[in-house]
């Protein structure tokens, strides 16, 4: 496939802008093609940008939520609208396929549909407290606030954040992956034809240095950082410090449970949940708690695997070095004492040879101590821990250091909830591989998967990108009864 490319630019003030130092060549891990030149922004590119949020945030703050919520309406068709041309951009700078880019997409209409339904969650609690004594609470945007996105999800992670920010009254800058950074311009495009404000949302280009940049500036009061759970330590304790307001979600090793009892028509749920999105996911299942005797299961799972062709249904991962760094866990691992049961190393579709995939790969008899058992491997494998006690199972989940997710798969309804009840983790499903929260519920791990508080979806949100201003109102001094009037 031949990629004809140009320069992503920052998008400032409402128009595309070109940042002021150089240029990375963004690489499609479809094919391992150029497709396109990123600005590298440095510190004057962010002031630009923080200088238009800030003269547009009185005008912008000011309306009603009903009319700022007006924008994400038309939004939301535009998304529809351009829902191919979206999915192609995630498909190329991603490497996911295209129908799992589609509904990438789709995700982040949901999740614009929800920022529309604000008006209806955003409610003042008003109550005469005392004789001609009223009090109020109020909803106030925070001001401009930043967005720092990952890699995996180029049009569904900035919109876990940029309708509701903006719909509460916010104005925001996004800095999206440099290694996927198309997707993002053409949201800021969509949301000006939508309607909205010239500076309420700003796109800057960059890598680390824009990060820090983001973290220290003076007038940027609150941001969200999704990425690895070391990154994400390094931006929580920079803003924080810095005093800023800082959600930051990293990494997952999330564990499924499975029970002699699960069904084995389960088992592609499984796959599914394991190999989507290659594995670049921080809700991926990645670890399997096998409890007892399940070796139908896992034979039905290996069998299950065989329907995954890379470049065909399995997707790329991010790149060269990705893939390199997926191969030597596997093959630690088996050097180590792991059976591998499906192998997914030096895979090289045809026509695609230059891509950068890996095949979905299982391994038996993993135990605890390996790398490959306690480590986020963020692609398509799956390894499997055997014990004969429930308890030990939950042991195993709840020493990994990540909370994501857990799952558990059986038909006993009483041990899902023991199991559920246990297990360390913020998002938990049962027969459920990818237990995702939908809209109004919130999407938010535990432990070192989240630094900060509130989640970054859903109704959760909402106390994050606002401060709450509480007012006492008295007006009749005739009123007085005690110290209380």
């Amino acid at each position: 496939m031949n990629h004809t490319y140009s320069i992503t630019q920052n998008y400032i003030g409402g128009q595309l802008v070109n940042g002021q130092s150089n240029k990375l060549d963004v690489i499609s891990p479809v094919d391992g093609q150029l497709i396109s030149k990123v600005v590298l922004s440095d510190k004057q590119d962010l002031d630009q940008a923080v200088i238009k949020a800030k003269k547009a945030f009185p005008i912008w703050s000011q309306k009603t939520i009903k009319e700022r919520v007006q924008v994400f309406y038309k939004f939301r068709q535009l998304l529809i609208d351009n829902l191919e041309e979206l999915g192609r951009l995630v498909h190329l700078e991603n490497g996911k396929t295209v129908g799992e880019a589609k509904a990438e997409v789709m995700k982040g209409i949901e999740l614009t549909e929800f920022a529309c339904s604000l008006p209806q969650f955003i409610n003042d609690e008003i109550q005469i407290v005392s004789q001609g004594i009223e009090c109020r609470t109020t909803h106030v945007p925070v001001g401009v606030v930043a967005s720092i996105t990952p890699f995996n999800f180029p049009a569904m992670v900035p919109l876990w954040t940029i309708p509701n920010a903006l719909a509460l009254g916010n104005c925001m800058i996004l800095k999206p992956s440099e290694k996927t950074p198309m997707a993002a311009i053409k949201i800021a495009e969509l949301l000006t034809k939508a309607g909205l404000p010239d500076g309420v949302f700003n796109v800057v280009n960059g890598d680390k240095e824009i990060v820090e940049a983001i973290c220290d500036h003076p007038d940027i009061e609150a941001l969200s950082f999704v990425g690895s759970t070391t990154v994400a330590k390094i931006v929580y304790k920079r803003a924080t410090s810095n005093l800023k307001r800082c959600m930051a979600m990293g990494g997952a090793k999330n564990h499924l449970i499975v029970l002699p009892d699960a069904h084995l028509d389960m088992a592609e749920n499984i796959v599914a949940s394991m190999a989507g999105c290659a594995g670049q996911r921080c809700m991926a299942a990645s670890a399997m708690v096998a409890v007892g005797n399940i070796d139908k299961m896992i034979a039905k799972i290996c069998q299950a695997a065989k329907n995954w062709e890379a470049g065909n249904n399995l997707g790329a991962v991010i790149s060269q070095e990705a893939k390199e760094r997926i191969e030597s866990y596997i093959t630690e691992a088996a050097a180590l004492g792991a059976k591998i049961l499906v192998d997914g190393r030096n895979t090289h579709p045809k026509g695609k040879e230059n891509g950068s995939y890996v095949g979905v790969t299982i391994l038996d008899n993993v135990t605890p101590d390996m790398k490959i058992a306690t480590a986020e491997v963020f692609g398509p494998v799956l390894v499997i821990l055997r014990t004969d006690d429930i308890d030990e199972a939950i042991r195993i989940e709840n020493a990994s250091n990540y909370g994501n997710a857990a799952s558990v798969f059986t038909q006993n309804g009483s041990l899902a909830n023991y199991i559920m009840d246990r297990v360390s983790a913020g998002m938990v499903g049962v027969n459920v591989g990818v237990p995702v929260p939908r809209e109004p519920f919130s999407f938010g791990g535990w432990n070192e998967s989240r630094f900060g508080v509130n989640d970054i979806t859903g109704k959760s949100s909402i106390s994050f990108w606002t401060k709450i201003k509480k007012r006492t109102t008295k007006w009749n001094a005739e009123d007085w009864k005690d110290w209380m009037s």
